[in-house]
């Protein structure tokens, strides 16, 4: 049986600028079960970064009701909703987001160091063990700076997966990578969702939804279509 990892109930996003509305999410509803990979598609502007901005409590929605992990973050406060986002939920963005003056170990640290229910030890361990899931031990004392975006985007991965959280958001992960690395990344993500990661991906990129087993589209703000996707069964048979 499935277990409900996130669930949204009528979600409205609505900016506004110089007495403008800005209707950017309407009517969202939408389950994401554990274990599953979604992309979120659509055109420039259609909604899907504010959407994945919402799933990550980047940013609070006008209406409706967000479930997450059995927490209702509705109405929670900003404090709490730090605290939540910090367990709960690992990022990966298409810029990386390194510090430039910390070396990868520390990159990797830094959302560990946040939290007050872990011991230097446990976090020197869970450090070690993610910089070994993308294969990048070796760079632990190098600095971004040092590293080309294949390898950063890498030890981004490392990061957004080191505290164990219940779901991975992806946005564009590999749009400022060329051809190769683009590869290298989306195949890291494939075994993590293998390992039983769940993963909701934000992809302009028609090759990286087809590796996920389910895709959403998005236009002008709203969900045009929610579908199981065949050709990644395929996709999972050709690669094993």
């Amino acid at each position: 049986m499935s277990t409900t990892l996130i669930k949204l109930e009528n979600i409205e996003k609505v900016f506004y600028t110089e007495e403008v509305e800005t209707h950017a999410l309407s009517n969202i509803s939408l389950t994401i079960n554990k274990g599953e990979y979604v992309s979120i598609s659509g055109p420039s502007g259609c909604g899907k970064s504010t959407l994945l901005s919402l799933l990550g409590l980047l940013d609070t929605s006008t209406g409706g009701k967000y479930q997450l992990a059995e927490h209702d973050v509705s109405g929670i406060s900003k404090t709490e909703r730090a605290r939540i986002r910090n367990k709960e939920i690992g990022f990966i963005f298409q810029s990386f987001n390194l510090i430039s003056d910390l070396s990868v170990e520390e990159n990797i640290d830094l959302p560990l160091s946040y939290r007050n229910d872990l011991s230097k030890e446990q976090r020197v361990k869970m450090v070690k063990d993610s910089l070994e899931k993308v294969n990048m031990s070796h760079r632990a004392k190098h600095f971004p700076s040092q590293l080309s975006g294949g390898q950063q985007q890498r030890v981004a991965v490392a990061r957004a997966i080191v505290g164990n959280p219940s779901i991975i958001l992806a946005d564009e992960p590999t749009g400022n990578l060329d051809s190769e690395n683009a590869a290298a990344v989306m195949q890291l993500l494939d075994v993590l969702h293998a390992e039983g990661a769940t993963i909701c991906m934000v992809t302009h990129d028609p090759r990286s939804a087809e590796r996920a087993d389910r895709n959403i589209d998005i236009l002008d703000g709203q969900i045009i279509s929610d579908q199981s996707n065949p050709a990644h069964k395929n996709f999972d048979a050709a690669t094993a």
